[in-house]
């Protein structure tokens, strides 16, 4: 994930899911968001080719993109992909292995930090960095779940 960002496109926050990937980002604008969105798909297919030493398709080609306005509607999209995992896998609890959560510096409850470098790029929005706990609603429980409310905002 860190050798996808670049000056003009961030991975911030990031979980792997069975059949897809949830992901924060900022994007300069809508070609850097094109472009990063195309080298991450790039990248990790060469990556699963490499480690499962196969070849073929491995992303379907589509990609949901949401502009995140508020600091509120930003901390629910972080709460989202931090512990959607808690959705779909019952009893559950602590932080995803299978996201950026280990390196998340917005938990309630202090975490260690791991040692291992961070898979992804710091926030350099004020929305993404301060303003969803800011003004969002505050850092995040670890035992918080997602709403189970689908939401009413349309998709870009």
């Amino acid at each position: 994930m860190a050798a996808a960002c670049n000056p003009s496109f961030r991975i911030v926050v990031f979980s792997v899911q069975v059949d897809h990937v949830h992901a924060i980002v900022e994007a300069d604008d809508k070609r850097a968001l094109g472009r990063g969105i195309a080298g991450l798909r790039i990248r990790s297919a060469k990556s699963l080719h490499r480690a499962f030493n196969r070849t073929g398709p491995v992303w379907s080609g589509k990609y949901h993109a949401r502009a995140l306005r508020t600091p509120r509607e930003t901390r629910t999209a972080i709460v989202y992909v931090l512990q959607n995992w808690k959705k779909h896998l019952r009893g559950v609890s602590g932080i995803d292995p299978c996201s950026s959560g280990p390196w998340f510096a917005g938990w309630q409850e202090p975490q260690p930090y791991p040692a291992t470098p961070s898979p992804v790029a710091r926030p350099r929005t004020w929305l993404a960095a301060r303003g969803w706990q800011e003004r969002g609603g505050g850092a995040v429980a670890i035992a918080e779940r997602p709403s189970t409310e689908r939401s009413r905002a349309p998709a870009r």
